[in-house]
């Protein structure tokens, strides 16, 4: 069922801090949606709230959590329900990035990228899904994967490993969830111009170094910004969406990556070797 009107809507936004998810609570909430928000950092989380009210929305519940920590998910959950009953829309936003080589990757490094980016959305998914089942009323399922969960861009082991499991995930439930009339939205953004962008950590690569900074600049010339892909989100969930494309470039690597394999193969490797160059010379070693 797809949901044409967001206007009375419990919508669930993780990550709702900053960049997409902040972008996203914003556009939902000009749309006459009843927000419930999370964040791992509290001030940038009141900021938002704060935000959407200044503006004439509404925001049911907030609360500080990491979404990785299922306890806290849990009694977040439990809160909601009690305060607001089951859910319309649950859009999983919240994540990490750290990028490197399998040789500089340690294992907290993998193990970052699957509690926060796989688990956590597993853990919203637990806790608010039954309870929509259990409602009737159909709803909607929104879960930020990434290009890296299409796609084998270089250094992104890790992460993929977070964001392709996350792909799968969505891909069964879109399945599952369709006798239930709740649909399934897996968005897998390219570049975006959000503060994960700074802070993304690239394993034993000194950041500052011209290399790197002139990567880093590459990647923000072709990002888009947040509120181009909030819009991509709720139109994917106004049209029962599977798929939500931000950028052209993601749709069509994906198209020819599926339909051209051997020349795919052959443009990640150079890729993945172009990286390794560039970097090669600013990496520190453990």
């Amino acid at each position: 069922m797809a949901i044409k009107d967001l206007r009375g809507r419990k919508f669930l936004v993780t990550g709702a801090a900053s960049g997409i998810g902040r972008a996203l609570a914003l556009a939902a909430a000009a749309e006459g949606a009843e927000l419930v928000l999370t964040d791992l950092a509290a001030d940038g989380l009141d900021d938002t709230v704060r935000t959407v009210r200044e503006r004439g929305g509404s925001v049911l519940h907030a609360a500080a959590l990491d979404v990785s920590d299922y306890d806290a998910v849990s009694a977040f959950a439990a809160d909601v329900h009690q305060r607001a009953g089951a859910l319309d829309v649950v859009a999983n936003v919240a994540g990490t990035s750290v990028w490197g080589t399998v040789d500089a990757l340690e294992h907290r490094h993998w193990k970052q990228m699957v509690d926060v980016n796989l688990m956590g959305p597993i853990h919203v998914i637990e806790n608010f899904v039954p309870p929509m089942i259990e409602a009737g009323r159909g709803g909607h399922l929104v879960n930020v994967s990434s290009a890296a969960g299409l796609l084998a861009l270089p250094w992104h082991a890790a992460y993929s490993a977070s964001k392709f499991g996350l792909r799968g995930v969505s891909e069964v439930l879109r399945f599952d969830l369709h006798r239930h009339r709740i649909g399934v939205s897996l968005v897998v953004p390219g570049a975006v111009r959000t503060p994960l962008v700074d802070s993304v950590q690239i394993v034993g690569v000194d950041r500052d170094h011209p290399a790197a900074r002139k990567l880093t600049a590459r990647f923000e010339r072709h990002a888009a910004s947040p509120e181009k892909v909030a819009g991509c989100i709720l139109a994917g969930i106004r049209k029962n969406r599977f798929l939500v494309y931000t950028s052209f470039d993601v749709r069509f690597g994906y198209w020819w990556a599926r339909k051209f394999a051997p020349p795919y193969n052959l443009v990640m490797q150079l890729a993945n070797n172009y990286f390794s160059r560039t970097l090669e010379a600013v990496r520190t070693r453990r």
